[in-house]
């Protein structure tokens, strides 16, 4: 274990539990929320912006600006590029939602529009937060930890969704709470069940694997002793349940995350990781039958498949809705799929609803959390710190890469995760470069 993440913890040991009630611990509660309440319920007035980790997002942002209020308090020290980030992507969705307000619109737009500034303030709060206010590499660790969990929990309830079509998920009742109308408690490809477990799609919830993947990853790998067992087991759990979403997203997810892992790591481990990738192939095979063939179409058949055609056609819209609003767009969230269509691909879905600005801001925000990482993995000499930079790199890489394969905003989870991972990368980059520079690290 590095001397950094040894001293964290033992000067957290050393405080009091009050001190503990942090950043990080709003945080941790945001991701039990995110990961264990489904998705699907919403507080009714709400709609879409009104999920339970919605509501936490917005919390962690009044959490951040209150902590703003003295200067012994305040988790704004220092250099953030994710501050930066976070102003252009607020004030690009400013920018289309005036836009939007410029021209007559239907009663239903005008409230999805509100809620998307709804949104966007949760997006906001959970990447600020997480970029400023995580003050050590071992309170960053704890994060990860906990996002695992949630992983290895939802893992459990996709995998008992796909072989018994049980949605335990889909029991639970929360006072004040209501299902969004547009559930479906099953979805089937090929005869599949296709688990979603506490996601609203199988799709989002393939990509929220498929992002969680190579965090469990480090978190094995840097195990200590007493512990790797469970670890691994929850890396297992992850690996096995991403194909049966049986979501193209999910496995070129995947392959995404192999990618960007396995050439920093030495050979020995390379090779086992192919061949272990191989067993759990044969495995998979084995005990359902078909599975394989039928993700292996998915990925063969691009370009002439039904899901595809479908996605191509979607590229109606340049001619018939961006050419009249090219660079502020029709207004974020304003492209209802029950008025208008479908669009499988939200840097279309954000070049219609907020124009070129909002689309490169977009793709700068994703590119930027690729960026840090991997500046916090140059800056570091720590291998741990270093194999952890990478794996919230994989996280972002899979982000980017999906992100054009369906609409990733209008699906809660993903779209909260993505922003986390964000923050997190942005606190690993000031952490590590902070500890280049000599800087003390707060406690």
């Amino acid at each position: 274990m590095s001397l950094s993440l040894s001293a964290g913890r033992t000067a957290a040991a050393s405080r009091p539990l009050l001190g503990q009630v942090d950043g990080v611990t709003v945080l941790s509660l945001f991701v039990i929320v995110l990961t264990v309440v489904p998705a699907r319920f919403v507080v009714g007035p709400l709609g879409a912006a009104g999920t339970p980790a919605g509501i936490m997002a917005v919390l962690c942002l009044f959490w951040y600006i209150s902590a703003m209020i003295t200067a012994r308090t305040t988790p704004v020290r220092g250099t953030q590029p994710v501050r930066t980030l976070v102003v252009l992507f607020v004030c690009a969705m400013l920018a289309s939602y005036a836009a939007a307000m410029t021209r007559p619109l239907p009663g239903l737009e005008s409230n999805a529009a509100d809620r998307g500034l709804i949104l966007t303030a949760g997006w906001a709060g959970v990447a600020l937060l997480a970029a400023d206010g995580i003050p050590r590499i071992d309170r960053l660790e704890a994060v990860r930890r906990r996002l695992v969990t949630g992983g290895g929990i939802i893992a459990v309830l996709g995998g008992i969704q796909f072989f018994t079509g049980l949605d335990l998920a889909g029991h639970l009742a929360f006072p004040g709470l209501t299902t969004a109308t547009q559930y479906t408690s099953l979805l089937a490809r090929d005869e599949f069940n296709r688990p979603m477990a506490t996601a609203t799609h199988p799709i989002e919830f393939g990509v929220v694997l498929a992002m969680l993947l190579p965090l469990a990853v480090h978190g094995a790998v840097y195990a200590p002793e007493g512990k790797k067992g469970r670890r691994w087991v929850l890396v297992f759990l992850i690996l096995m349940v991403l194909p049966m979403t049986v979501s193209r997203s999910a496995v070129l997810g995947l392959a995404v995350v192999c990618v960007v892992i396995l050439p920093i790591w030495p050979a020995i481990w390379r090779v086992t990781a192919i061949l272990v990738l191989g067993v759990l192939m044969v495995a998979l095979r084995a005990v359902v039958p078909g599975l394989i063939g039928t993700l292996t179409n998915l990925v063969t058949d691009i370009g002439s498949d039904s899901s595809t055609v479908t996605r191509t056609n979607d590229y109606v819209v340049l001619g018939t809705t961006v050419v009249h609003k090219p660079w502020l767009g029709r207004g974020f969230g304003t492209y209802l799929p029950k008025t208008y269509r479908i669009l499988d691909n939200q840097y279309l879905l954000s070049l219609v609803e907020t124009g070129i600005v909002g689309l490169l801001v977009l793709l700068t925000v994703i590119l930027s959390g690729w960026f840090m990482a991997r500046s916090a993995r140059r800056a570091s000499t720590d291998p741990e710190v270093r194999h952890m930079a990478q794996c919230f790199a994989a996280s972002m890489a899979v982000a980017l890469f999906s992100f054009g394969t369906f609409d990733a905003f209008s699906f809660p989870m993903v779209a909260n995760l993505m922003f986390l991972v964000l923050g997190c990368c942005g606190a690993l980059w000031r952490l590590t470069h902070e500890k280049q520079a000599g800087v003390t690290p707060q406690v």
